[in-house]
């Protein structure tokens, strides 16, 4: 999915900001992480795509995202404003499972996460839910719909998502609609700090 946020685009970090909080964005393979990255990014992302070749023929399953010509070799990076004093550091993580290695070190000091669900591919979502869980990290799942499929209630229930797990729908190359899961995820890591204080 192309993003829609020009590469030109450069903002300064504003002299107002006072918190800093990581975000992972995690989910399947093509499932929007790096487009979710690009298209709310105020600095030009850094982003490790590489292009598809032969050699991943029988290890990435590419059968859903037929289009996909690039992948995520490492991780993907960008950074938003949210409020005068709160900045988000987004590490989109790699999809595949060979790279899955890399997760631990990116959910290392990390607040929160974003999981990006196809439906058309739920159980690719599982190792990330499963993932966060184990390491107690606050997330929200963010639908991003490729085609039509099962309403967020079937979604949350074929996940297993407690009731507390914000699941929300969204496009990802549209900057509004990543920075509301954005958005969604900072109210969320407030309010379960507020709950275990």
């Amino acid at each position: 999915m192309p993003s829609t946020t020009s590469d030109d685009v450069r903002t300064p970090l504003s002299g107002t900001a006072l918190d800093a909080l990581k975000i992972v964005i995690v989910g399947g393979f093509g499932v929007g992480k790096t487009t979710m990255v690009g298209s709310v990014s105020e600095i030009r992302p850094l982003s490790t795509e590489e292009v598809m070749t032969q050699a991943s023929e029988g290890i990435d399953d590419a059968s859903r995202v037929r289009a996909k010509t690039t992948t995520t070799v490492a991780f993907d990076f960008g950074r938003i404003t949210v409020t005068p004093d709160k900045v988000l550091y987004l590490f989109g993580a790699p999809g595949q499972q060979r790279f899955w290695f890399v997760w631990d070190q990116l959910f290392a000091g990390s607040l929160g996460a974003v999981v990006l669900v196809d439906t058309r591919r739920l159980q690719d979502s599982w190792y990330s839910i499963d993932r966060l869980e184990h390491h107690k990290t606050p997330f929200v799942v963010a639908v991003n719909r490729f085609a039509d499929g099962p309403s967020l209630d079937a979604v949350r229930e074929a996940l297993a998502l407690s009731p507390e797990v914000p699941l929300i729908e969204c496009d990802a190359r549209k900057r509004t609609s990543s920075k509301h899961v954005l958005i969604t995820l900072v109210k969320h890591i407030a309010g379960t700090r507020e709950g275990k204080s």
